[in-house]
């Protein structure tokens, strides 16, 4: 009993064991301004996108890479982003005299704190690859560690998850380097009436399609898209009016590198269902693009709808850190 006291004593008078504090840095960055979506050519209207112009960034910090997702602020040109090391980054767009992207400012990286208050962990324990803001909050879709995670909007930078969000498929499903990727959104107006919806990257059912689930709301439950080889899902958002648009990603040595953006019709997404759409911008490496990551639909104060995206440098020498500006042109 004796023994028992003074062990119990001895751990009680022990410090804590000392969490690493999340650490911010301001990363100054160069860009490259991009007036060309397809090298060589004056053309702008691609598919149904117009390119507006991009920026190719860079900075001698190395934290600056992997950005995996980007959302705006409303009517602003202020931004978040996650990347896949665990950081959120935090900025703004500085644009042209003709309204053209010229460089980033006020950029700050912070470390990610996790439900146990730990910072700067094992990218498996903080792979995010999904952002989606909505009053108040900031949730993040993680892959490795699979998961879907609320934190405080303002203040994510800053504090540890404050909830969580239930998958409707079991988690055992989804691969451990194609999992949860795409976290939107939807417009409270639309059939989804505002819930958070998820699209997996590679990760699929018996049938060869993408796992996908609408988190909340009336129509919560899981649904599937449609995959086609090579391409894997890395992003989306949803368009004002509940359609929701899906960046691919391909990769293989014979064709190279690819993109394209894909359209789902709001009136498809519910539980249960299948889902496809058109095509509304296809791209090869013969034009301006990189390992394409993230996208955001941007609506501008005067209506009109912007569409941005974002490529992955992997923090290698061999990719590049790309933001794409395009009208949405769907007349």
């Amino acid at each position: 009993m004796l023994r028992r006291s003074l062990v119990l004593l001895s751990l009680l008078a022990s410090p804590a064991i000392a969490q690493p504090e999340p650490t911010t840095e301001i990363v100054p960055v160069q860009a490259r301004q991009i007036r060309q979506f397809k090298a060589g050519s004056n053309e702008t209207v691609f598919g149904h996108l117009e390119f507006i112009g991009g920026i190719e960034i860079s900075s001698r910090n190395p934290l600056l890479g992997a950005i995996s997702a980007i959302r705006f602020r409303p009517g602003s040109d202020s931004f978040v982003a996650v990347m896949d090391t665990g950081h959120w980054v935090e900025g703004a767009v500085v644009r042209d005299n003709r309204g053209r992207l010229l460089g980033l400012t006020d950029l700050t990286v912070t470390s990610m704190i996790d439900g146990d208050g730990g910072a700067e962990l094992e990218k498996w324990r903080v792979d995010s690859e999904g952002l989606a803001l909505r009053e108040g909050e900031a949730i993040v879709s993680y892959e490795q560690q699979a998961r879907v995670e609320v934190y405080p909007d303002p203040g994510f930078a800053r504090s540890r998850p404050v909830g969580q969000m239930a998958l409707p498929f079991p988690i055992e499903e989804l691969r451990i380097n194609g999992g949860l990727e795409t976290m939107a959104i939807a417009p409270k107006n639309s059939p989804l009436r505002g819930a958070a919806v998820v699209v997996a990257e590679r990760s699929v059912d018996k049938a060869d399609n993408l796992l996908a689930g609408i988190l909340e709301g009336p129509m919560k439950g899981a649904f599937t898209v449609v995959r086609e080889d090579p391409y894997a899902v890395t992003d989306g958002d949803f368009l004002p009016n509940g359609d929701l648009l899906l960046l691919e990603r391909r990769f293989n040595l014979a064709s190279g590198l690819g993109m394209r953006i894909r359209r789902i019709a709001a009136a498809d997404i519910r539980p249960g269902a299948v889902v496809d759409g058109e095509v509304l911008l296809k791209a090869d490496m013969s034009y301006q693009i990189d390992n394409m990551e993230g996208l955001d639909v941007v609506v501008r104060p005067d209506g009109e709808i912007r569409v941005i995206i974002v490529s992955d440098d992997n923090h290698s020498i061999l990719e590049r850190n790309l933001m794409l500006e395009f009208r949405l042109v769907l007349g």
